[in-house]
């Protein structure tokens, strides 16, 4: 494994939130998010955060590493896709080195969810203390 996929990952997402759908995605995210806490210990930080007002969500992941990344995707997949009918996933944005097979599940997600641009950012420089 190349010293990029041992680097933290930043996931970022953004979505709008559909008329109507705000109370049950309120009450998904939070199913969401404890089903992923109990399955994916090495994730450091995960949460949503919804602007009522404007009717958007933002979802932001701290993961230790690319693997932590993966594992997400593919654990969280079919959660993700329970909320399709209550967002359109607009960006997805990462900051790190995900790799190519993390690519094309963010790729997948993003089709899934609304049909999302993603977009990656290496590191230029910096350091990480977990």
């Amino acid at each position: 494994m190349s010293e990029g996929h041992r680097q933290p990952i930043v996931y970022i997402d953004r979505s709008d939130i559909r008329p109507g759908a705000l109370p049950e995605l309120r009450e998904s995210v939070a199913r969401i998010v404890a089903f992923i806490e109990e399955r994916e210990p090495r994730l450091l930080a995960y949460g949503f955060h919804i602007d009522d007002e404007a009717s958007a969500m933002t979802v932001v992941a701290v993961h230790p590493d690319a693997a932590s990344l993966e594992l997400h995707l593919r654990v969280g997949g079919p959660e993700f896709r329970k909320v399709a009918g209550l967002i359109v996933l607009r960006t997805i944005e990462v900051y790190g080195e995900p790799g190519d097979e993390v690519l094309r599940l963010l790729e997948a997600k993003a089709l899934a969810l609304g049909g999302a641009s993603v977009s990656t950012h290496p590191r230029t420089a910096g350091f990480a203390r977990l």
